[in-house]
């Protein structure tokens, strides 16, 4: 006779181990774990300091480090971010460190700031680039942060006119990927004003054109000046970045409208100082030929001898003065490198005036 089939379904978790889930406890203790070794890591980088002022190279090595070793399931931005903000709280236990900005708040320059030093370093906005030069140079701020070049608009002329003519040093920099955002309290149908900055305008140019081709583009001093306006009017919208949405009480109407999605602004750290050599470093000079056949030829050339890689050139008019450029150049080195010293004394026989802008670890895009 044959054999009667079981009608018995199967026990999916037959054969397995239930995990168990994590209790409060657990957590808690963790909690414990993780907050008594933090303290433990800033007492002991407290002694190891033997300045008040942040030593910003060691802090990009030991945040590029914490990434670079990163097996998540924490993203990277996140472990950025917590441990930017324990290092932060470390360089605060004498006291905040004061950094200079262009703002207002949640702009990018203040985004790039709070990237670089996060929200425990007393980051004061000012009104014009040439303010923050300022307020290193009187000593108001350690540090200061400047935007100096966008991969899509190019050079900030302010910025390089103020390197020309300052005292202080690029000691680090911040290249930060900018996400623009279409922000309202309206519908996006209902737009028929755009606010924001010149940059961000010209960054969304061919999106705009294409997706809101009768909105009126109005320029505003700043992006959070438009975000003000745009919380007002149901009419306006503004570009600006998705922190400002949330701190003006605005909808997200679309996100990520930059024509490049590549787009990246380079910030520079200024102080009084350069920065320490950390062997994976780029220099900045400023300098002046005379106007005569061949001379940018044979600068540039003073390079390639050196097997100095150029990273960065820009040619500056000098106001006032027709037919006359200053060059700013960045090469990967420190200027204390044996190779970058002999070329830079090579440089200064051919230049008419010749600045090192300082020497800087290297930093990858974040955001």
């Amino acid at each position: 006779m044959a054999k009667k089939k079981s009608t018995k379904k199967a026990d999916p978790g037959a054969g397995t181990v239930t995990q168990k889930r994590p209790s409060i406890r657990q957590l808690e203790k963790l909690d414990r774990e993780i907050l008594a070794l933090i303290n433990k890591r800033a007492e002991l980088a407290a002694k190891r300091r033997q300045s008040t002022v942040p030593p910003l190279a060691e802090d990009t090595e030991i945040l590029q480090r914490v990434v670079g070793q990163n097996e998540g399931p924490l993203s990277n931005d996140s472990v950025r971010a917590v441990f930017r903000e324990l290092l932060s709280g470390s360089h605060g236990i004498d006291r905040n460190v004061r950094v200079s900005y262009l703002g207002p708040e949640y702009t990018y320059s203040h985004l790039a700031a709070i990237e670089r030093f996060g929200q425990t370093a007393e980051l004061a906005p000012v009104g014009t680039i040439a303010s923050v030069f300022e307020e290193v140079e009187r000593g108001h701020s350690e540090y200061g942060l400047v935007p100096i070049e966008n991969s899509t608009d190019g050079r900030v002329t302010d910025a390089l006119d103020c390197l020309a003519r300052s005292s202080v040093k690029i000691c680090g920099e911040v290249p930060l990927r900018i996400r623009h955002c279409l922000l309202g309290i309206g519908k996006r149908n209902q737009v028929k004003r755009v606010f924001s900055k010149a940059q961000p305008l010209s960054q969304c140019r061919n999106w705009l054109g294409k997706h809101m081709p009768n909105a009126q583009l109005s320029e505003v001093a700043s992006s959070a000046e438009a975000a003000q306006k745009a919380a007002r009017d149901p009419k306006v919208a503004a570009i600006a970045s998705q922190q400002a949405a949330t701190n003006y009480s605005l909808k997200i109407l679309v996100c990520n409208i930059e024509d490049n999605p590549e787009n990246v602004t380079r910030f520079a750290v200024i102080s009084t100082e350069t920065g320490q050599r950390t062997g994976n470093d780029k220099t900045a000079l400023v300098f002046e030929l005379d106007h005569q056949p061949g001379a940018l030829a044979d600068s540039m050339g003073i390079f390639k001898r050196h097997k100095l890689n150029l990273t960065w050139i820009e040619s500056f008019p000098l106001p006032g003065q027709r037919g006359r450029y200053l060059f700013f150049v960045e090469f990967q080195g420190h200027s204390g490198d044996l190779r970058a010293r002999r070329a830079i004394a090579s440089l200064k026989k051919k230049a008419t005036r010749l600045t090192v802008l300082g020497s800087y670890a290297h930093a990858e895009a974040i955001g």
